[in-house]
């Protein structure tokens, strides 16, 4: 049995659980899932678990976009979207997968309710969903 601590961490696999149904995100929208999900955990902590996971080869870095706005430090902002590299060895969590779907229907209801139209059909990718006939 090899000596110290061991290499896995809970908070990690919980976010390679995230990325496997999400594809790819950014480190802030990985946090507000995380802690809507699971136990809170800093903001910090994420970004540790993302850059272990980077050198563990768990994460890769999809892409990196530049932001244009008025921030405090200057004109514009980095966001660096993560994906699941090839280390990951994601277990499927259903909790992940209902949260993300409750999301997307929420989403939808609130751009129909935003339209002031009220629909027989809703369109969601993957899923069919009709009111009932009255």
């Amino acid at each position: 049995m090899p000596r110290g601590r061991p290499v896995r961490s809970q908070i990690r696999q919980n976010i390679i659980e995230i990325l496997y149904f999400l594809g790819s995100s950014s480190g802030y929208d990985l946090y507000k899932i995380y802690v809507a999900i699971y136990p809170k955990v800093t903001m910090r902590s994420i970004y540790y678990h993302m850059k272990k996971g980077l050198s563990l080869g768990e994460f890769k870095i999809d892409r990196i976009e530049k932001v244009h706005g008025n921030y405090s430090w200057g004109p514009e902002s980095e966001k660096t979207f993560y994906a699941l590299g090839d280390n990951a060895k994601p277990k499927m969590d259903s909790r992940v997968k209902e949260y993300l779907d409750s999301a997307e229907e929420e989403k939808h209801a609130k751009i129909d309710k935003k339209a002031g139209k009220k629909t027989a059909f809703m369109d969601i990718p993957g899923k069919n969903i009709q009111e009932p006939e009255k």
